[in-house]
């Protein structure tokens, strides 16, 4: 028996150690084995169907969300008064993205074309797409600014063309004909003697050039060689810096395509992502860390130095001509049409710009932009992009049309597009990211408090074979030893 108990506690004591040898291992290898796969899920690999697929066709839906600013007095614009605006909308488009004409290169990286299509969504909407609202005219009052250098008796001739094609200072149209095009004489007029000057030769509309289009040709790194450089970007449509600003840095082409970013992230990472429609890099920052359906998630947003002027943020000084900090000038990338970027209802922009136009009401809630990334795979999980367009409108003379219109950048429409993980992405998302290294996690230190617990019980089993041997021992002596009998005996 008392070989058979001793064998049962070094059996003991050899199991518990394994345990909490492999449990300690464990703690070491654990995290090495995750972050192998998640290397190996983040490359971008066609034989990897899983991610390949979901980087190909994002297979998050995603919408539009697009608010007009209806003018509610334009003839009193025209002499002079403060524009006077009201919020319509949203208008919501569900946008499909698809990548396409996709090539391998020898050196990591590949190049795509991604398309993009939008339908409008009546049940997600404050309208439909017959609405009508009024907003200033882009062809007349951006072109009246874009020709006021030009000779007076130039600027005659133009504001006749405009009499002669009913062009007045303000449209006042369908949501649909605003968006998508419209027919107008005008442009028809300007493609044929002045071709070019247009950004499309069909029908006019804020958004005619992005339905059925591409963002351009990307070329970015697949992160075979190096996973810090997965999906940033080597080259757009063949350049490796644009020719828009006026400083190499503004001219720089930094960060990503936009859709997702290297893995391992911590604090101190910023989100750089080159946006064609801004014409320019963008970068957000870390604002705080928190959850989306239980995935851990860092929560990025604009600084407010994102359209700062130069001279509140001298970084900013090749972007310029600037006007108030807030606003984007995009008119190098605009034919020259006097067009600006900000964040909706000029929020993180100086105060003054409130000032010009009536009706705004600037929050963080409603109008600021974020990305919600989980930082080990660098992977969005709930996305909104919120951005204003705006356009200069101020009296030129000889262009009648201009009235006596004050100078101010006036609020034409702001869009937000937004999505997030869910259905059966979110699933394998969560169970492989979450679920299964907590799942690790909880092994490591299980087996090692198994195995403690076992390295006790050995050690008590053989203290008690131990005394139990030593008072079999001293039994055993008394019946030997008549000194240590009874002497009554």
């Amino acid at each position: 028996m008392a070989g058979t108990g001793a064998k049962a506690a070094v059996g003991f004591l050899v199991a518990g150690v394994l345990a909490v040898v492999f449990g300690t291992v464990l703690t070491f290898v654990g995290p090495i084995i995750i972050d192998d796969q998640i290397v190996k899920n983040t490359v971008i690999d066609p034989n990897n169907d899983m991610s390949y697929t979901m980087w190909k066709d994002i297979p998050v839906p995603f919408y539009m969300s697009v608010y007009f600013f209806n003018v509610l007095n334009p003839k009193e614009i025209l002499t002079g008064e403060k524009p006077m605006v009201e919020q319509r909308g949203p208008y919501v488009y569900r946008k499909r993205c698809q990548k396409d004409n996709i090539t391998f290169h020898p050196n990591d990286t590949v190049s795509y074309r991604e398309y993009r299509q939008y339908y409008f969504e009546p049940s997600m909407s404050a309208g439909n797409e017959s609405d009508v609202v009024t907003i200033p005219n882009m062809l007349v009052l951006g072109a009246a600014v874009m020709m006021e250098t030009l000779p007076y008796a130039f600027r005659l001739m133009i504001s006749a063309t405009f009499k002669t094609f009913n062009e007045g200072p303000f449209l006042t149209k369908t949501v649909e004909e605003l968006m998508w095009g419209y027919d107008s004489k005008l442009v028809d007029f300007l493609n044929k003697y002045l071709p070019g000057m247009l950004p499309s030769s069909g029908k006019f509309g804020l958004f005619a050039e992005f339905n059925n289009s591409n963002t351009g040709l990307f070329t970015i790194f697949t992160g075979q060689d190096d996973i810090r450089k997965v999906h940033k970007v080597d080259s757009w449509n063949g350049l490796t810096e644009l020719s828009y600003w006026r400083t190499p840095q503004a001219n720089m082409i930094n960060g990503t395509a936009g859709q997702m970013w290297p893995p391992f992230m911590t604090k101190e990472s910023t989100l750089p992502f080159y946006s064609p429609d801004a014409c320019r890099s963008l970068e957000l920052v870390y604002q705080r860390p928190g959850e989306f359906k239980g995935v851990p998630l860092y929560r990025y947003v604009a600084p407010k130095t994102m359209f700062a002027n130069g001279i509140d943020y001298p970084p900013n000084e090749g972007f310029c001509p600037c006007r108030k900090s807030g606003l984007l000038n995009v008119s190098s990338c605009r034919h020259n049409s006097p067009v600006f970027i900000s964040h909706p209802h000029f929020f993180n922009a100086d105060l003054s710009l409130l000032d010009t136009v009536l009706g705004l009401n600037p929050n963080e809630d409603e109008h600021g932009l974020f990305i919600d990334i989980h930082p080990q795979t660098g992977v969005p999980l709930n996305v909104s992009i919120r951005l204003q367009l705006n356009l200069l409108m101020k009296r030129v003379s000889g262009i009648t049309e201009t009235g006596k219109i004050s100078e101010v950048v006036m609020p034409m429409i702001w869009f937000e597009e937004r999505g997030n993980i869910d259905g059966p992405v979110l699933t394998t998302f969560h169970t492989n990211l979450v679920v299964l290294p907590t799942v690790m996690e909880y092994m490591q230190y299980g087996f090692i408090a198994l195995g403690l617990v076992t390295v006790v019980i050995a050690v008590l089993v053989h203290r008690r074979l131990k005394n139990n041997k030593e008072e079999t021992t001293n039994a055993l002596s008394q019946e030997r030893d008549p000194l240590l009998q009874d002497p009554t005996d």
